[in-house]
């Protein structure tokens, strides 16, 4: 399985603004698509964005307008951009490779006043 290492987690207040990096350690990045996924306390894991390799990107209702994904395969990463960030997107950050199904570590994002 491929190494996925997330950063860019931290506390942000309502309103504001996180970027998430996914660093992808493995020789076929360019293949499949790469998701970002969530999971807050006593709730289940679920997706956020995704992006496909040739940079389509789709995302849930909840984040739409405010959540940007994107990836440079030439860097072998991949971005989420959060803006006007809500009480309600404090969770556990994923990055997930659709070529080999595994997960990053993930990264913690906690928005709080």
């Amino acid at each position: 399985q491929a190494q996925l290492v997330e950063s860019g987690g931290g506390l942000v207040q309502p309103g504001g603004s996180l970027r998430l990096t996914c660093v992808y350690f493995e020789s076929v990045f360019n293949l499949g698509a790469m998701d970002w996924y969530r999971q807050s306390p006593g709730k289940q894991r679920e997706v956020v964005a995704t992006v496909t390799s040739e940079g389509k990107t789709d995302y849930i209702d909840s984040v739409r307008g405010r959540f940007t994904v994107s990836r440079d395969n030439s860097k072998k990463t991949v971005y989420l951009q959060m803006n006007a960030l809500k009480p309600e997107d404090t969770a556990v950050y994923y990055c997930h490779s659709n070529f080999d199904d595994s997960f990053g570590q993930g990264t913690q994002v906690t928005v709080s006043s």
